[in-house]
């Protein structure tokens, strides 16, 4: 294929995946584009981006999920690329089409694709059709239409203990696990509820349960001329209802062999379903090292840079190459050849000692570590506002060595030297967890979070005392007052032109 201009991208996304892509794009000398909710007005993508237009009032379905109005807003800006990031509409096969039609170029797979393997049994039966193995299961949807009667002689089929998983969705939304036949029929009903508020489809598959598994994940690059490069695996068995924490590659449970088998099976996925562009494909690893397909992720991950650091590739400069039409040149052999180990520690705003639920308020402090083999990918900044519309992760952290205890080790050093004042955040859940014997030995499986809090009985985790929390408060207010309201001011760039784009964004809306 010949290439394709790609000379301005618009994101459509937020956060540190929105800077993430900013930066990616400044190096490669493409010009950028970012959208904003009301809440979003000054947030750091904003600012960073050349341009930024806004697009609707908070709520995710009034402006980061409107369709029409991302595509019009490429259009008014001169955007000829979007880059849709991850979470949002990243995995939207509508959105992927729509950029299509306009005549923009999508960064990131067909819409064909994401149709095929957004759709869980989907996925299943092209796994199952590339030879790969899955874990024991249903290859078709139980609508509402199936009865649980039927789900019931369907279940005692694939046996207990089991997982209903919903059909179109992830990140253990409308998932539930199930132990017995009588707990079955209140599970089924409150897994479709949740799926179908979630995705808009209610419809869930049965998956036995893998006692005590490993969660590995493999990152791959296909680019449109029929070469796909899979690269060392990642370990996310660290997760939190169902959702990862702390990722690392490469596994401490995956031998070269191993690694070959699961690798070379990823990539037989993504050509069995013609895929292109960054994706991954996600396995559980049971306790005596078989592996089992679960799903493929149609789009960049969030921990996307630990096999970055392990690598040494620009996955997102390579997702807009590849986007461009160019060939993969990415040498096979060393993709899977690991440079590094890599670790990352997914910083969210929540309160461990509150069931981790949600801490929005202002960051009145914040000082990010730095030094040798550390990364922190962040959206936030000191005077931000975190706001409740959207998920609470306000940054990545990720440390890198020459081993794994060298990777621990400077991880261990960065969460001392990370400073957030103002709202609770999971860092001191980080220290406990990477001091934990079983965490430094690589004994864990997606069980290990749920096990060792369990053990701690309610023992509160470390945070700022009240005294620490005020004073670091009025430290920052003084701080801010006498650096200037940058946090205030609209986005940067030159007033006259900024306010012209933000009235024709706002007579397109």
């Amino acid at each position: 294929m010949s290439l394709v201009p790609v000379t301005k991208v618009l994101i459509a996304n937020r956060g540190e995946i929105a800077v993430r892509v900013i930066r990616a794009c400044r190096d490669m000398g493409i010009a950028t584009v970012a959208v904003f909710s009301d809440c979003d007005r000054a947030a750091r993508h904003v600012r960073m981006a050349d341009e930024a237009y806004p697009i609707g009032p908070n709520p995710p379905r009034e402006s980061y999920l409107k369709i029409d109005t991302l595509i019009a807003v490429a259009k008014a800006s001169g955007a000829d690329a979007v880059h849709p990031g991850y979470g949002f509409l990243a995995e939207n096969e509508d959105f992927s089409r729509a950029c299509r039609d306009a005549g923009l170029t999508f960064i990131g797979p067909s819409p064909e694709a994401i149709e095929l393997m957004g759709s869980k049994t989907a996925a299943r039966q092209a796994a199952i059709a590339a030879g790969v193995p899955v874990v024991p299961g249903t290859a078709t949807p139980l609508g509402a239409e199936v009865s649980d009667a039927d789900v019931l002689e369907i279940a005692r089929g694939v046996g207990y203990p089991l997982m209903l998983k919903a059909v179109a969705g992830g990140g253990g939304k409308g998932m539930r696990v199930v132990a017995t036949p009588e707990e079955l029929p209140g599970a089924l009903r409150a897994a479709r509820s949740e799926a179908g508020s979630a995705f808009g489809d209610s419809a869930v598959y049965v998956e036995r349960r893998i006692m005590r598994p490993r969660h590995i994940e493999v990152q791959l690059l296909a680019d449109h001329h029929g070469t796909v490069v899979p690269f060392v695996e990642r370990e996310c068995s660290i997760q939190r209802r169902h959702q990862k924490v702390i990722e690392e590659s490469p596994s401490l449970a995956v031998s070269p062999e191993l690694r070959r088998r699961i690798t070379s099976a990823a990539a037989s996925v993504a050509r069995q379903v013609g895929y292109t562009n960054a994706g991954t494909i996600e396995c559980l690893l049971d306790e005596d090292g078989a592996f089992y397909f679960l799903e493929m992720n149609t789009r960049l991950q969030v921990e996307h840079p630990v096999t970055e650091q392990v690598s040494g590739v620009d996955l997102v400069q390579w997702q807009i190459r590849i986007a461009r039409g160019e060939p993969l040149t990415i040498d096979p052999e060393a993709a899977l050849t690991p440079k590094a180990h890599a670790i990352e520690c997914r910083i969210y705003a929540e309160d461990p000692d509150n069931n981790f639920l949600p801490s929005p308020g202002r960051i009145v402090k914040l000082q990010a570590p730095q030094g040798p083999g550390v990364r922190d990918d962040s959206g936030a900044t000191e005077g931000l506002e975190v706001p409740i519309f959207y998920d609470p992760m306000i940054s990545k952290l990720i440390t890198w060595g020459d081993d794994r205890p060298q990777a621990l080790a400077r991880m261990r050093r960065a969460l001392r030297e990370y400073e957030v004042h103002g709202i609770r955040t999971t860092i001191p859940f980080f220290t406990w967890a990477l001091d934990d014997p079983d965490f430094v030995a690589g004994r864990f499986d997606t069980s290990f979070i749920d096990r060792k809090l369990a053990e701690r009985a309610g023992v509160p985790f470390d945070q700022p005392s009240a005294d620490d929390e005020t004073a670091a408060a009025v430290t920052a207010a003084l701080h801010l007052v006498l650096r200037a309201p940058a946090v205030t001011t609209a986005p940067a760039a030159a007033p006259e032109s900024r306010w012209r784009q933000q009235a024709r964004a706002e007579a397109l809306r």
